[in-house]
C-alpha cells in the first residue's frame, strides 16, 4: 500500500533561525499523509511539520525550536485543516456491483426452485 506525503499547509515564520539567527528564512510545512490503494484513495490522519530556513538551507528539527517557534507553530497547527478525502476508485464499483449483480442472481435462482 504506497503512502505519500502531501503539503497541505505552509507559513513563513518571522522567528529567529537557531542556526543562522536570521528572521525571514523561516518556513513551517504541514504535510499528510495519503494512501493510494487498488480500491481506494484516502488521507490518513498523520500529520507531519517540517521547518525549513531557506537562508542556511537547513531543516530545522524540534530539538532546537525557541520557545516563540513552539507559540508560532502551536498557533499555525491549529489554523491549518487537516483534509478529510475518501475517494473510491471505478474499478471498487464495478467490482461491488458485480458482486450485487451475482448475489441476486443466485437468489432468483433459490427462490424459483
Amino acid at each position: 500500500m504506497p503512502t505519500s506525503l502531501i503539503t497541505f499547509y505552509t507559513a513563513p515564520l518571522q522567528c529567529n533561525c537557531p542556526q543562522c539567527f536570521s528572521t525571514s528564512g523561516l518556513e513551517l510545512s504541514f504535510k499528510q499523509e495519503w494512501k493510494d490503494t487498488l480500491w481506494r484513495k484516502q488521507a490518513t490522519p498523520v500529520v507531519r511539520e517540517e521547518l525549513y530556513c531557506k537562508l542556511c538551507t537547513d531543516t530545522i528539527y524540534p530539538v532546537k525550536w525557541t520557545d516563540d517557534i513552539e507559540r508560532v507553530y502551536e498557533y499555525h497547527l491549529k489554523r491549518a485543516e487537516k483534509v478529510v478525502y475518501n475517494k473510491w476508485k471505478p474499478l471498487a464499483f464495478i467490482l461491488i456491483l458485480f458482486g450485487i449483480a451475482i448475489l441476486s442472481i443466485l437468489i432468483y435462482l433459490v427462490v424459483n426452485r
